[in-house]
Formats: structure tokens, C-alpha cells, sequence
């Protein structure tokens, strides 16, 4: 355990490296947000990019693998959104933000940085992959069941319209579509652009994980343990026991591929929990408590599962 520890450890000790440098205010909450703009809408979308860009399509995006993934998130979204109404009574739309929080794992500043370090940078093709739909598929089916449970959206193209402009104003899905252009067409790019772009992604992850743990210190816990220890549980325990025992068992996935997509589907709910809360004004509290005890929580259960895994 001490050696996956070490594995997983540095990255949580960068994430909270921002948290005390806020917390004793080293560091101001405009510069998280501008660290953060810059990680997220130019430095990410650079690394997913050329990711994807680079990506062997024929190899990495196979259906079992986005199987395994997706359907133990959609499994834990519906047992999330009716859990969090049969169980805690909580209003549809709350039970959709609920059910978002247990839908939405953080793939990129998580995901990606622990698969690294656990198994290298040749690891990394299937989270490519993963990562390439997550966005898209998580906001396509939380803001259509929010559409839905509100009293106020009747129109069917109204919806198509919030969850188009969702998609397309998200800089990690310009990035994504970005790479999937120059794959597929094999437009040849420039050394010096090319070069500029890895100087950009040489700061992604770090950057990220540091601004992290800053917006993570807004988040304060507070009340509903009950429905975030939930939320914790079906993010941590459920998604990817579900992926383990589709990629396993049903679908005959190669160890590299079960990597991916359990170390993947293990990960904390995402900082995008949150955002998607704060939309619809709803179990915004649920939403930043959980990304903050989840992301601590994801220290042990994250070296649990690579014990777990050959």
C-alpha cells in the first residue's frame, strides 16, 4: 500500500499545495480563477488536443472500453437522481444535480496525472479516448433530465439549443474536436506550432492540479453528510466496481484497457459538478461539499483500486 500511496500521493500534494497556499492566503482567489482560466480553456484543451490529434483511433477507441466507462456512469447517474429522491427527498431538479455528482468523474485533473505516474505516459491512450466523450456524453444526459424535471421547458428545441450551446462553448470539446480534425485528415502540423502546443501542455497538469486545490478551498463542508457520503460512495465504490465488472467479466477487456477505465472511473466528482449546479441553481452546497471530500477520499480508494487491478 505504501508503494501505491507513493503513486498517488504527489499529485494530492500539489492539489494541496493550492489549497494552503490560499488558505494562508499566499496565493489570491482572482489568482486561482485566472490559473484556472488559463489551465482550462487554453492548456488542457492544448494537452487534449494533441492527445487525441496523435491518438491510434483504430486502436484505442473500442467499443468495449467506452462501454465499460459509460454505462456504469449512466447506471450511477439514474441511481443517483432517484436515490437522491427516494431516499433523502430531495426536489427533481437537487436529484438531477445529485445525480450529475455521480455521473461527472474528474478524468482529466485526476484521471490523467494518476495513470501516469501509476503505469507512464504510454498509458494514456484509452483515457484519450474516454476523455474524448466525457464531456459531451455527461452534459447531453444531465442537462437533458434537467430540461425535463423542469416545470418551465416545454419546448423540445429549447432543449436541443441549451445542451448544443453547452457543448460547443466548451473549450476541452473545441480542443477535443480540434484533434479529431487533424487525425482524421492527417493535416500535417507545423514543428514550431507543435512544439509551442507541448510548452503549453508541460504546464496543463501541474497548473491545474495546483489551481485545484484553491478552488477547492471555497468549498467548505457543510451539512447533508448523508446524501454526500452518497454521492461519495456511488463515485468511488459503484462506478467503478461497475466498470471492473464489465470490462472483466463481460467484455473481455486487455489489462492496459481495465486500467484506464477503472483507475478513470474512480475518480472524485469533477470541478464541472459544481459549474453544472450552479447553472440550474440547484444542490449547489452537495455539489462543491462533494468534490471536495470526494477529491480527499480519492487518495485511498484510488491506491485501493491499483491494488486491485493486475
Amino acid at each position: 500500500m505504501a508503494d501505491l500511496l507513493s503513486v498517488v500521493l504527489p499529485v494530492f500534494l500539489v492539489i494541496g499545495a493550492g489549497y494552503l497556499a490560499v488558505w494562508r492566503g499566499l496565493f489570491s482567489d482572482s489568482g486561482v480563477d485566472g490559473l484556472m482560466n488559463f489551465t482550462q480553456k487554453f492548456a488542457i484543451p492544448c494537452l487534449l488536443f494533441m492527445g487525441i490529434s496523435t491518438l491510434d483511433l483504430e486502436q484505442n477507441f473500442d467499443w468495449r472500453l467506452l462501454a465499460s466507462f459509460y454505462t456504469g456512469s449512466t447506471i450511477c447517474f439514474f441511481l443517483g437522481m432517484f436515490g437522491a429522491r427516494a431516499l433523502f427527498g430531495r426536489p427533481w431538479q437537487d436529484s438531477v444535480a445529485i445525480g450529475f455528482a455521480c455521473l461527472f468523474a474528474n478524468t482529466v485533473l485526476l484521471g490523467l496525472p494518476i495513470m501516469e505516474r501509476a503505469y507512464g505516459p504510454d498509458s494514456l491512450g484509452p483515457n484519450f479516448a474516454i476523455v474524448a466523450l466525457h464531456a459531451a456524453f455527461c452534459y447531453l444526459l444531465g442537462i437533458t433530465a434537467m430540461e425535463i424535471v423542469r416545470a418551465d421547458s416545454k419546448s423540445p428545441l429549447r432543449m436541443v439549443r441549451t445542451v448544443g450551446l453547452a457543448m460547443f462553448r466548451n473549450p476541452l470539446m473545441i480542443g477535443v474536436g480540434l484533434g479529431f480534425v487533424v487525425n482524421l485528415t492527417g493535416l500535417p502540423m507545423p514543428g514550431v506550432l507543435t512544439e509551442a502546443i507541448n510548452l503549453m501542455i508541460r504546464a496543463a497538469l501541474p497548473a491545474a492540479l495546483f489551481g485545484l486545490g484553491g478552488v477547492l478551498y471555497r468549498y467548505k463542508p457543510e451539512g447533508d453528510a448523508k446524501v454526500i457520503a452518497f454521492i461519495c460512495v456511488m463515485s468511488l465504490i459503484v462506478h467503478p466496481a461497475i466498470a471492473y465488472g464489465m470490462g472483466g467479466q463481460v467484455l473481455a477487456l486487455s489489462e492496459e484497457q481495465m486500467r484506464s477505465v477503472v483507475i478513470t472511473a474512480a475518480m472524485a466528482p469533477g470541478v464541472n459538478t459544481y459549474i453544472f449546479a450552479n447553472m440550474y441553481g440547484a444542490a449547489r452546497r452537495v455539489a462543491a461539499s462533494s468534490v471536495l471530500i470526494g477529491t480527499a477520499l480519492t487518495v485511498l480508494t484510488a491506491s485501493i483500486w491499483l491494488a486491485v487491478l493486475p
